[in-house]
């Protein structure tokens, strides 16, 4: 698929990956509604984007909120061609503490975020992309790209929410594509290491620490290789039902 002139979703893209990836969407031509909690960052990078580029505070757990906000990108713009589904958190709990058993809610509010809000987000996107005219020969309509981790093969100690969410995106991938062959729209997935993200807090000591292991380049990911990737999906129409790891092959 041709990125330019196309019309794209990314929420979490007012920092980190997602920031990273509206800029490069725009840069290649597309047309970026930026989704993201934080409107003080949401406006501000939609503003340094340009005219291609807008906000719109969506809180992703919001089954009603994403839908009516799928439908005005669409009234807006004419059409939804790709989503990045980038916006996630962490929180890292150990199963039990001196206290007791921690807290359900810790594991279900990042499985809201990180996996059933993604796959709401999908559903909804891939109706809309449905509608679409093909964009290429192969009668190609969207593409969406869901935002992994490598904690989903191999988290570590705290991270069961988190791996657990982010192997069910893993798993998704190619059942969805599937499904959605008939309409002419890919899924795929990308699965970063350890990336220069707000998720760290700047804490450059603590994010060395895990590169011990790490094979090559000994650093942390930087935003605009994420993008970098994440465009390649989206012109290389052979790339569905798919996750790719870039992560430096770091392993733990």
């Amino acid at each position: 698929m041709k990125i330019e002139g196309k019309v794209a979703i990314v929420t979490g893209g007012a920092s980190g990956l997602g920031k990273a990836t509206a800029e490069a969407l725009v840069a290649a031509g597309a047309k970026v509604v930026i989704w993201d909690m934080n409107e003080e960052n949401g406006k501000a990078v939609a503003a340094e984007l340009g005219e291609n580029c807008s906000f719109m505070k969506i809180n992703v757990t919001d089954e009603a909120a994403v839908e009516e906000a799928i439908n005005k990108v669409v009234e807006q713009h004419g059409a939804l061609h790709i989503l990045g589904n980038i916006a996630g958190i962490a929180r890292p709990r150990l199963v039990i503490s001196k206290d007791g058993p921690t807290a359900l809610k810790d594991f279900t509010d990042v499985i809201d975020v990180d996996l059933i809000a993604p796959y709401n987000i999908l559903r909804l996107a891939a109706w809309a992309m449905s509608k679409n005219e093909p964009v290429t020969e192969d009668g190609e309509r969207g593409v969406i790209i869901n935002t992994s981790s490598i904690a989903a093969e191999h988290g570590q100690r705290g991270q069961q929410s988190y791996s657990a969410a982010k192997g069910g995106l893993n798993s998704m991938a190619l059942p969805a594509a599937r499904a959605l062959a008939r309409n002419g729209i890919r899924i795929a997935g990308i699965m970063p290491g350890l990336f220069e993200t707000p998720i760290y807090g700047g804490n450059v000591e603590k994010m060395n620490a895990h590169l011990q292991n790490a094979v090559f380049p000994v650093r942390f990911g930087k935003p605009a290789e994420f993008a970098s990737l994440f465009l390649e999906v989206c012109r290389n129409s052979m790339i569905n039902g798919t996750t790719i790891r870039l992560d430096g092959a770091v392993r733990f």
